[in-house]
């Protein structure tokens, strides 16, 4: 069995999850900040050495017409050069309600507005990564 980590790929920030051994379960792992490329994909990659991981589940935040946009794009490069550096498999999931299901768990769980963007890419990671295994 392996685990999956999950991305939520932002400009600033880049939420990270990982499943259990079993596939069944997305646990918010960390946030990184992007400070720069370098940096970026070192944290990343001590992560998959860490954990054994083969596959990364990353969101792509499609327009809501289905189309791909500029941030979709962006996404998507970051997450090629992933694959090439490190050679591992990326797998691409529609992460458009994921921000908004995140805040909406954050509101809920009465957390207030200043500290959910501490937790909110996190948590929108774990929604990722989580969408996956559910259809597997």
């Amino acid at each position: 069995m392996e685990k999956i980590l999950g991305l939520d790929v932002g400009d600033k920030w880049i939420g990270v999850a990982i499943s259990d051994p079993l596939g069944f379960t997305a646990q918010g792992l960390k946030t990184i900040k992007r400070e720069s490329n370098k940096q970026t994909y070192e944290e990343i990659y001590e992560i998959i050495k860490e954990n054994d991981i083969l596959k990364v589940v990353v969101g792509l935040p499609k327009n809501m017409n289905n189309t791909i946009g500029p941030q979709s794009e962006k996404v998507m490069k970051f997450a090629t050069k992933l694959h090439n550096k490190y050679g591992i498999e990326i797998i691409y999931i529609d992460e458009r309600m994921s921000t908004m299901s995140a805040q909406r768990i954050l509101i809920e769980a009465d957390v207030r507005r200043e500290h959910r963007k501490k937790y909110v890419d996190k948590i929108a990671a774990t929604y990722i990564l989580q969408t996956y295994l559910d259809s597997m």
